[in-house]
């Protein structure tokens, strides 16, 4: 029997479900600026990245931009937060041997 002895000491596994969430963020928003960059109308896809539709309004290429800025900030500081956790358990580990 198996004892999930990290989850129960830290936050490890909803922190790395967050980098999980985060990366598939940027992969989101990647797309959509590749897509929408390298499509004959350029920047006028539709608002819910969906091909073949009509398109909404163009992609506002900077609220983009800022949004993968926001989730590359999002994902340092959880890599960090993540960092942090293990090397805590890392020394308390080395505290009972």
């Amino acid at each position: 029997m198996s004892i999930n002895l990290i989850a129960r000491t830290s936050n490890a596994d909803s922190l790395k479900a967050s980098l999980d969430v985060s990366v598939q963020r940027t992969r989101v928003i990647a797309d959509r600026v590749a897509r929408a960059s390298a499509a004959p109308q350029g920047f006028n896809l539709p608002a819910d990245g969906s091909v073949g539709a009509e398109a909404d309004g163009p992609i506002d290429l900077e609220s983009e931009m800022v949004s993968l800025a926001d989730e590359q900030l999002r994902y340092d500081a959880t890599a960090k937060l993540l960092h942090d956790t293990y090397a805590g358990l890392r020394e308390s580990l080395k505290g009972t041997t």
